[in-house]
């Protein structure tokens, strides 16, 4: 099975706190991961702490996919490249997009 970059939980009900995991995509979120790779505490900023860039990077480069959220997260970093995507509808207010679609 293929190895992800994502986020596991941890933390008090209504306070967050992430862990950056390499794991197996079959495993549940918060399961058994095979390193912690950074924190990040969306609370107190949109970046990550106590970052092993090494480690990120070597995963990486071998295959390891990071879900949308941690892609966000190193493309703010500089570690992937940023992707943009467009909707076919972005720019346009309700009332047109109706119109467009009758």
């Amino acid at each position: 099975m293929a190895v992800k970059l994502r986020l596991t939980r941890l933390g008090k009900k209504k306070n967050p706190i992430y862990r950056l995991v390499a794991m197996e995509g079959s495993f549940p979120r918060d399961g058994r991961y095979q390193e912690m790779l950074a924190q990040y505490d969306p609370k107190k900023g949109p970046h990550l702490t106590a970052l092993n860039e090494e480690r990120v990077k070597h995963w990486l480069s071998v295959g390891a996919q990071p879900t949308e959220t941690v892609h966000r997260l190193l493309a703010e970093l500089g570690l992937v490249e940023k992707i943009v995507r467009h909707s076919k509808f972005s720019g346009i207010s309700r009332k047109q997009r109706k119109s467009k679609e009758s």
